[in-house]
């Protein structure tokens, strides 16, 4: 059976990660977490005092990090447990920087893309369906309102103990959907042949049956 490719898109908070590890636990695909990837690079520059919004400068280290996905959906940065660091406000209030940032797209991507080559893989962000798997068997667009984002956001953090507010959960996610949607290189928008998927009023489960009656309809019964 060939490698199959599921891209999962959408804008910040609408649930794609936790979708997306369901999905590929429920398929035993891998699956990969490209915003906690950028979120390492960030994490990375402000460990070394590098503004994030300076792109050349950026640009000059990324040659310095070595970024690993485990199957437990941890991340290590240069040998390094960064899993809860890399969700921390300084980062998310940094993120979109960096992803805005084309060398380290360049850079990142050139990963993701062959990791992709050799097993099959769900795969979520801004611009899988669009830029990074433009072949992908399956693209799914997922989308919520902002209000129902930021609740999201906040009950996440309360869990993990992560100091927050409502409010300034929202403000940053608007700043990032602007960022997101209007950076040069791969902005955030939906692919010609993408499903959208408000799930705004939606459960998580419910949510991934209706991505997996849409993979079942696009490609048939895949488990690897």
């Amino acid at each position: 059976m060939k490698n199959i490719k599921i891209a999962i898109d959408g804008p910040a908070a609408a649930g794609k990660s936790t979708v997306a590890q369901l999905v590929a636990k429920q398929l035993n695909f891998v699956y990969i977490d490209t915003g906690a990837m950028y979120r390492a690079v960030t994490v990375y520059c402000l460990w070394n005092d590098i503004d994030c919004r300076d792109e050349q400068k950026v640009a000059s280290v990324l040659d310095n990090i070595n970024i690993t996905l485990y199957p437990d959906h941890s991340i290590s940065l240069n040998d390094r447990d960064v899993t809860k660091e890399i969700r921390s406000t300084i980062v998310n209030e940094n993120v979109s920087y960096i992803a805005a940032n084309k060398e380290v797209r360049y850079f990142l991507v050139k990963q993701q893309r062959k990791i992709a080559e050799n097993v099959s893989v769900v795969m979520d962000g801004r611009d899988i369906g669009t830029y990074v798997l433009p072949n992908a068997d399956v693209k799914i667009f997922q989308i919520a309102s902002v209000d129902t984002r930021a609740k999201r956001r906040y009950l996440e953090n309360i869990q993990k103990g992560i100091p927050c507010s409502l409010e300034s959960i929202t403000k940053e996610l608007e700043k990032r959907d602007y960022i997101d949607s209007h950076r040069e290189l791969a902005p955030l928008k939906k692919a010609d042949d993408a499903i959208s998927l408000d799930t705004s009023n939606m459960t998580i489960e419910e949510v991934v049956n209706a991505i997996m009656d849409i993979i079942y309809r696009k490609v048939g019964n895949v488990h690897a």
